[in-house]
């Protein structure tokens, strides 16, 4: 059985981070217009899985709804805490991991949270990155990567600038 592609979705600062130093994500209200979501929603809905690290959940836990409703919903984290919403705890393997997904019929994850990512990367496990460059440079904060262990080629996909100063990328990892 195939395992499920694996993809990543996220925004940055142009200097590469993903959050501040205390997990806030403010700044990204800086692109936010009226009926512009940078086709987030295009991507989630071919998505049937999503796996996050705990402080991603921790700060999807922070807002007023729980965005991820329909979808699984893994958090990767060695402190499990009560289900709130149906989500699960997993401290295991990622190749494990995605050969249970491809078993139990997954077939598009959604990688979210900049210590995944890096350990998806590292097990050679994502597929697909896209990008959303934000305009603004915040000096300091969580970065997109932590070590990998080793160089990662990526085929561009596609670009597009929007009115608002982002700049989306698509790659292919190769």
């Amino acid at each position: 059985m195939p395992r499920p592609r694996c993809s990543v979705y996220i925004a940055t600062s142009l200097d590469g981070f993903i959050a501040r130093e205390d997990g806030r994500i403010d700044w990204l209200s800086i692109v936010e217009r009226e009926g512009e979501d940078y086709g987030f929603k295009r991507f989630f809905d071919t998505t049937d899985t999503l796996v996050m690290g705990r402080k991603t959940y921790e700060t999807a836990l922070s807002f007023d709804t729980w965005h991820y409703t329909g979808k699984r919903c893994i958090v990767r984290t060695h402190a499990p805490g009560e289900s709130l919403h149906g989500e699960e705890f997993y401290s295991g393997d990622l190749v494990e991991l995605m050969e249970r997904l491809a078993e139990e019929g997954a077939k598009h994850v959604y990688v979210d949270g900049g210590m995944i990512i890096s350990q998806f990367l590292a097990a050679k496990l994502v597929d697909e990155v896209t990008v959303s460059l934000i305009p603004i440079v915040l000096g300091e904060g969580a970065r997109l990567t932590q070590k990998i262990g080793h160089d990662v080629g990526l085929e561009l996909l596609s670009s597009k600038a929007f009115e608002s100063g982002l700049v989306q990328i698509t790659y292919r990892v190769v």
